[in-house]
């Protein structure tokens, strides 16, 4: 970015959230310096922490920002499926939605591994700001089981099972370029489908089958 662009302080701090993400992405979080990240988006150091007093508090605002905005999409995505009970609908959708995260912003998910390895306590910021996207499935699938349609498991283990297969997933198409998780065996959307089909025929009830015809 040339030193002579002139943004407003909004648009400087966008800037400077998007050379972060890629520097410690690339560098890890201990190698990325203060200096570097000025150099990056055409200012100098001073002017960097007039927006960020350091460089924890830059991961920090990383971290809170896509998360926000990961909730807000998500949340707005899942709504009009829980509204109609669209088991099938919502998980399709929140699959196809976490996984096209990991494709679209694989330098994120790189950030928050180095954070991990490097700085436990920046990591954990990640996991915390996730919470709340965790406790709102676990209340969907809840209520399913109240309402009787699954079968009465333990809502939070049910909710971390199908995140966990979304997660596994996504990582290992960043890490290691995975075919099946890269879409090159087959597109996305059918993997999805093929995860949602195998944790709802888990999830759902069933009436007994009467104990001759069990045997």
């Amino acid at each position: 970015m040339p030193a002579s662009t002139r943004l407003s302080a909004e648009e400087r701090r966008a800037a400077i959230l998007e050379a972060a993400v890629r520097l410690f992405a690339e560098r890890g979080y201990r190698g990325t310096t203060t200096r570097a990240l000025a150099e990056a988006v055409g200012v100098t150091e001073p002017v960097l922490y007039e927006h960020f007093r350091s460089k924890r508090e830059l991961y920090a605002a990383i971290v809170q920002a896509k998360s926000r905005e990961g909730f807000q999409q998500g949340v707005a995505l899942m709504m009009p499926y829980a509204k109609a009970r669209d088991d099938r609908g919502l998980f399709q959708q929140l699959g196809e939605f976490i996984l096209g995260l990991y494709h679209s912003d694989p330098a994120y998910t790189r950030l928050l591994l180095f954070a991990v390895l490097e700085e436990p306590e920046l990591g954990s910021l990640f996991y915390e700001h996730q919470r709340e996207g965790r406790q709102l499935l676990a209340g969907y699938i809840r209520q399913r089981i109240e309402e009787g349609a699954f079968r009465p498991v333990d809502p939070e283990l049910a909710a971390r099972a199908f995140l966990g297969m979304l997660f596994h997933l996504g990582q290992v198409g960043v890490l290691y370029d995975d075919d099946l998780a890269q879409g090159r065996v087959k597109p996305i959307p059918e993997i999805v489908k093929g995860l949602v089909e195998i944790f709802l025929e888990g999830m759902r009830t069933r009436p007994e089958r009467p104990e001759k015809e069990a045997r």
